[in-house]
């Protein structure tokens, strides 16, 4: 049975320094941080206004990332140019909003199928493996496998925001659902958006998930008891402990 695995999202260390427009705290001492507390890989993702990770970020972090980089990003030319010479080892192609807060939900693959293959092309004749962040849908999923990606990533972020119990059930199963639909479609299938230390186990039960994609909740605890910590506390839960 291999072993769950958690990527560990530092984008938030750079928001908090984008604020003072200053050199601290460093997302690439962060990145180091959460794999010394047993990060998996580390996320990053560069959006076209640059709010939080900048450029020069991608590039240090590359060259320092010691387990896996994954690069978030919306699938335009610029964006495919910028991953074409850093070469990450994966890339998560996301939806994205300049008035959003943070993603506010999956890929529409089905609607941007054709941009969307000419991107998965590109990126995967640069060598780079390429993840699709979607809503738990059948539709998108099997549109995924269309287009060539070699991942998903679910969006769990309408289960983590469920009120009622009964909700949180409709959408663990919608998931659950999405799971098995890309593992029967050769697809690895990882998740992410919202899960934090309380409502991460029922997810973990499913099975099924290679990697849990995780920054906000974990950066918070950091904020209390460390990064290593939050990060080994996390890694824990994910794999089942």
């Amino acid at each position: 049975m291999s072993i769950v695995k958690l990527g560990v999202n530092i984008d938030h260390v750079a928001t908090i320094r984008q604020a003072r427009g200053g050199k601290e705290p460093d997302p690439i001492a962060a990145a180091v941080l959460a794999e010394l507390g047993g990060a998996d890989g580390i996320t990053v993702h560069l959006r076209e206004d640059r709010r939080h990770i900048q450029p020069r970020d991608v590039e240090i972090l590359r060259r320092t990332v010691k387990t896996r980089l994954n690069l978030e990003m919306a699938p335009t030319d610029d964006m495919v140019s910028v991953a074409l010479k850093v070469l990450p080892d994966y890339v998560t192609l996301v939806p994205e909003k300049r008035e959003e807060l943070t993603t506010e939900g999956g890929l529409d693959v089905s609607l941007h199928r054709h941009l969307v293959r000419k991107q998965v092309d590109l990126l995967r004749q640069g060598g780079i493996t390429v993840s699709l962040f979607l809503d738990p849908d059948i539709d998108q999923i099997k549109m995924a496998h269309r287009v060539g990606a070699d991942y998903i990533e679910i969006h769990t972020g309408t289960y983590c925001e469920a009120r009622t119990a009964e909700q949180r059930k409709s959408e663990l199963a919608k998931i659950e659902t999405a799971i098995k639909a890309g593992r029967k479609l050769g697809l690895g299938v990882n998740a992410g958006h919202g899960l934090n230390y309380n409502n991460i186990r029922p997810i973990v039960a499913l099975g099924g998930i290679e990697e849990y994609n995780i920054g906000h909740s974990i950066i918070s605890r950091a904020v209390l008891v460390g990064l290593e910590r939050a990060v080994r506390e996390m890694a824990t839960l994910v794999r089942g402990g």
